[in-house]
Parts: C-alpha cells; structure tokens; sequence
C-alpha cells in the first residue's frame, strides 16, 4: 500500500533551525539526510518544496478560476516536503512517520489507485 508523508513546518520549528549554528544545521540535516537512508528501501519519491511564497494557487470555487500568488491559506504550518512510501500497511507508515527526525507534524495520507 502506497502512503504519502506530508513535511509540515511550524512557525517555532522554522525558528529554531534559523536560530541553529551552521554546525547544528548541519547536523540537523545530517539526520534527515539518514533517515532517508534507513527507509531508502520503502521510499519512492520525495522532494522538498520551496518556500510558502513561491507558491501559485488557483481558485475554483468562485467562478472564473482565479489565480493568486502565495498559498491557499494562511497558516502556522506549512508542507515543506513529502516523500511516498510503500509499506504494508497504516501501521509500518506510522512506524516510519514516527522516526522522522526534523519538522514537527507529519500527515499521513493513503494514495488512491
């Protein structure tokens, strides 16, 4: 079964690692650069997303699609990334959700068929 894992960044987390020394940043990243190494075998894609800001959204529930910059909503928490995993069941998901190693809240979504 396929599962996607959803990044999401909160506004103390963000502060915290730009508060960090580049030793700690480093080391940070070291540690999610790992994690994805442990679970390479059950990961088959990720990225990570660009900043809030960069994004476009397109409405379409006010008739003419309208298109804005910025994200959908405004919010504490942003998705910075995601990766999809195929797993057995919710269970190994949680598992590898569980020993995520930076941002604070990670969503988990079964992907359809």
């Amino acid at each position: 079964m396929k599962y996607v894992l959803m990044f999401v960044d909160t506004e103390e987390f963000a502060s915290e690692l730009a508060g960090m020394s580049e030793l700690e940043r480093a080391r940070a990243y070291d540690r999610v650069n790992q994690w994805f190494a442990d679970h390479s075998d059950k990961i088959t894609h990720h990225t990570h997303l660009l900043p809030p800001n960069t994004a476009t959204t397109v409405r379409l529930d006010r008739g003419e699609p309208l298109v804005t910059d910025g994200p959908f909503v405004e919010g504490k928490e942003v998705i910075s990334g995601f990766a999809v995993v195929e797993v057995d069941d919710l269970d190994e998901a949680l598992a590898i959700a569980r020993s995520w190693p930076a941002c604070p809240v990670v969503e988990i979504r079964p992907v359809g068929s």
